[in-house]
């Protein structure tokens, strides 16, 4: 027990402070978006905790499977085991709820895409009632009505600006292959989605410093005696590295927990736009507390070797890193 709150209070204190800026800039930034120098975003720092990042992952990939051997942690898990059979129910009714709190606040998919026309409410109330029906068909249309709504929407704000949001067409993925051939590949295709979306929106703080600066001057966001400047590149790293464990399979049910306490945490500073915003997110990450990474056969289990496994870890974290900063940095 001592153990696991040990483990459970340095995860937050490592965690808490960048976490609490993990809401997203577009939605309260005041100023323009102006993108730095590519010289400036590959400093000394930023180079130094992109190794420090690739060495913690390797070693994290051997450490947390040791959690499951603490006795209550294994029985928290086999607990969690058995409401595995709802997680296709949360998700379907988690995304009912999260669409009426968007369509209360008058947007779509996320607090910038606000509703202009009449038809747009109707489609989202059409999404939400047949969320709300218990059978599987019913499902499917929503989803078909979500997928009609988010291209509407990608046409309007472009496919770059819409790829912060990708893990919608991961959740529309698993809502129509319930019930199908496809229906095992759903999950995996839910953690793929959600965690290259956590990834590209982190980078966007680096390209863009000023946008989390200007948050963390106006919302008074404590910084924990960092510099702004040095605790915007912190802030995105750890958003950067969650999205990173969620694609290759580190992150169990001991990290969702606490990822999902650090978010709930950010409606004390952000308040109700924080809440639709990452409304569905908290679902994502409630299923992942469910499921753990039972139904997800992991990359990282391709090598059978802890050595193999840790050098797989640690590099492709830092082919991955860089190809999203090359490709934001290219057409941002």
């Amino acid at each position: 027990m001592k153990k696991l709150v040990s483990l459970l209070l340095l995860l937050l204190a490592v965690l808490l402070p960048p976490m609490l800026t993990h809401a997203h800039v577009k939605w309260f930034a005041k100023v323009a978006p102006e993108k730095v120098s590519i010289e400036e975003i590959l400093s000394p720092l930023f180079i130094t905790i992109s190794l420090l990042c690739a060495v913690l992952l390797a070693v994290l990939s051997q450490v947390m499977s040791k959690v499951m051997d603490i006795p209550l942690a294994s029985r928290l898990d086999k607990k969690l085991d058995s409401f595995r059979k709802y997680s296709r129910h949360v998700l379907k009714y988690g995304t009912a709820v999260s669409f009426i709190f968007q369509v209360s606040y008058e947007t779509m998919f996320a607090p910038e895409f606000t509703i202009h026309d009449t038809w747009q409410t109707v489609v989202m109330w059409i999404i939400i009632i047949f969320l709300l029906i218990p059978h599987h068909y019913a499902t499917k249309i929503a989803a078909l009505f979500m997928l009609g709504l988010f291209i509407n929407v990608w046409s309007q704000a472009g496919w770059f600006h819409m790829l912060d949001y990708g893990f919608y067409l991961a959740i529309i993925g698993v809502l129509l292959v319930g019930r199908t051939k496809l229906e095992t590949v759903g999950f995996p295709f839910l953690y793929l989605g959600t965690g290259l979306s956590l990834c590209w929106v982190a980078v966007e703080k680096w390209v863009y410093p000023m946008m989390t600066t200007d948050i963390i001057h106006h919302h008074n966001v404590p910084t924990f005696g960092f510099d702004p400047g040095i605790f915007v590149v912190l802030s995105a790293f750890i958003e950067f590295v969650v999205g990173y464990l969620l694609v290759v399979g580190i992150l169990n049910r001991v990290l969702a927990v606490v990822v999902t306490i650090l978010f709930i945490l950010t409606t004390t500073i952000f308040g109700y736009t924080e809440v639709v915003g990452h409304a569905m997110i908290h679902i994502v990450l409630l299923i992942f507390i469910i499921e753990g990474i039972s139904f997800y056969h992991p990359p990282i289990k391709i090598h059978k070797t802890r050595l193999d496994q840790m050098i797989f870890v640690s590099l492709n974290f830092l082919f991955v890193l860089s190809t999203f900063l090359l490709i934001y940095y290219r057409f941002a």
